[in-house]
């Protein structure tokens, strides 16, 4: 489904029955809303669940320019808005977490409890470099041109080796974003910080990284910023911890919600 925020147009799912806690789950740049497949199986007997594509991805609006953190967060609490959601949990992984993160620094009374995966807790210039980089070679070669190397970066050596469904997956997802999408989000990851504000967040956070993810020291900065929070590690998993170590995720996830 589509629904209007005001300036775009958003794609979002619902599941579960109308009676349930509200859980909401933010993707990571370059895929969509079927990232969380797994896991919205196993929960929405328990909760009722809205998953949406992040501007520029999956079947939402993909205008051009650069995006930021802000304005990512700013579509999730008018997607609420517009939904009638008035409390929820909040999942998201890499820009997905930054995106909740922020949306709860910025709106703690609309939060039950919050899960931020992988994802650091500032920009630096050479992160920076690497996300201009990206853009030019999207721009010049479309998104056929950095999926290979994405796919290296996110997952570990023993997932690649193997050959594991979950890479043709996820290389489709990268694949089907548009590029005016991909490079809007990445121009937000060059200049980012999340940590103003982090000391006085009140709500129930749960701080989650793959433990071979590139990010899991800023992930864990993060939690050492944040009261009220605890930090874990996924075993056997790299950046996209949800889809590698499936088990395991919804295991730590569960028991905190």
């Amino acid at each position: 489904m589509r629904t209007n925020i005001g300036t775009i147009e958003l794609n979002y799912l619902v599941n579960g029955e109308a009676d349930l806690p509200w859980l909401v789950f933010s993707n990571s740049v370059a895929t969509d809303l079927t990232m969380w497949n797994e896991q919205v199986e196993q929960l929405k007997n328990r909760f009722q669940i809205l998953r949406y594509d992040q501007r520029g991805h999956g079947l939402s609006d993909a205008p051009t320019g650069r995006y930021s953190i802000d304005m990512h967060a700013e579509d999730l609490i008018n997607l609420l808005d517009t939904l009638g959601i008035q409390r929820a949990s909040l999942v998201g992984i890499s820009i997905g977490g930054m995106t909740v993160l922020t949306m709860a620094k910025k709106h703690p009374e609309r939060v039950d409890k919050l899960v931020v995966c992988d994802c650091g807790p500032t920009s630096n210039p050479r992160a920076a470099q690497q996300w201009m980089e990206r853009i030019e070679k999207v721009s010049a070669g479309g998104m056929d041109s950095i999926v290979e190397e994405t796919i290296e970066r996110w997952f570990t050596k023993e997932t690649l080796a193997k050959d594991s469904p979950i890479l043709n997956r996820v290389a489709a997802m990268i694949r089907n974003t548009p590029v005016s999408g991909f490079t809007g989000s990445a121009y937000a990851l060059t200049k980012f910080d999340l940590l103003p504000g982090l000391e006085r967040l009140p709500v129930p956070t749960l701080f989650i990284a793959g433990e071979h993810d590139a990010v899991v020291d800023g992930t864990r900065i993060l939690s050492e910023k944040a009261p009220n929070s605890r930090f874990v590690t996924i075993p056997r998993a790299g950046h996209l911890c949800n889809l590698e170590n499936s088990e395991d995720f919804l295991s730590v996830l569960t028991e905190f919600l």
